[in-house]
């Protein structure tokens, strides 16, 4: 019984060893790389890449500033005088094309672009209301927001776009702290993302948007 007993214990403690010998795994073997740590210098990507720095952000900068999507926010922060134009989700339109421009900031150091930006940021800061609300088309006209955006405060999240165009916000926000270090955006966004965790939650208001962001 004993010799028995002696044997299933070298079977266990063999099964055993070479689990004990191997270190603890503690991450994936293959880790990703930032974006900033690789240099791109084919003749594919980088004319791509510097057409899109030279070209592309300046044109869909000025086409935003064309339709009134910039002057929104400027609207909206009571900096000058007007109504509201276009539709209830333009301001995302605005947010996705600074995330852009954060990212290439990261990989370009232009500070005719960063001076823009933080122009345009001191814009959305003007047009966020006390307690972080940021929906410009109600700000505007609280009576008489634009189509789809609801009769009041989070009463159509199904297609009012307020959730969803933060979100695309919050990920310019924190792009442009990445590549410049500067807090002016994600500011703007934590204050924002502070309002709806108010709002938003156990034993508060349930919701959420129609739209993934």
């Amino acid at each position: 019984m004993r010799l028995k007993i002696y044997v299933i214990f070298l079977l266990v403690i063999c099964a055993l060893a070479p689990m004990c010998t191997k270190k603890a795994q503690k991450d994936y073997p293959i880790k990703p790389v930032a974006f900033t740590e690789v240099q791109i210098n084919d003749a594919f990507w980088l004319p791509r890449m510097e057409t899109n720095r030279k070209v592309t952000i300046p044109f869909a900068f000025k086409k935003s500033e064309e339709t009134g999507r910039i002057d929104n926010f400027a609207k909206a922060g009571g900096l000058i005088p007007g109504k509201f134009e276009g539709l209830r989700y333009n301001d995302s339109d605005v947010f996705k094309i600074m995330e852009g421009a954060a990212y290439s900031l990261s990989l370009h150091k232009d500070p005719e672009l960063e001076t823009y930006m933080d122009e345009l940021i001191a814009k959305i800061a003007a047009a966020q209301e006390d307690d972080g609300y940021l929906y410009t088309t109600r700000t505007i006209d609280p009576e008489n927001p634009a189509p789809g955006a609801g009769k009041e405060r989070w009463s159509n999240l199904g297609s009012s776009h307020e959730l969803y165009n933060v979100g695309h916000m919050y990920e310019a926000a924190v792009a442009y702290f990445l590549a410049t270090g500067k807090r002016n955006f994600l500011n703007v966004a934590i204050k924002s993302a502070d309002f709806i965790t108010s709002v938003f939650g156990p034993e508060k208001r349930h919701g959420y948007p129609g739209h993934q962001k």
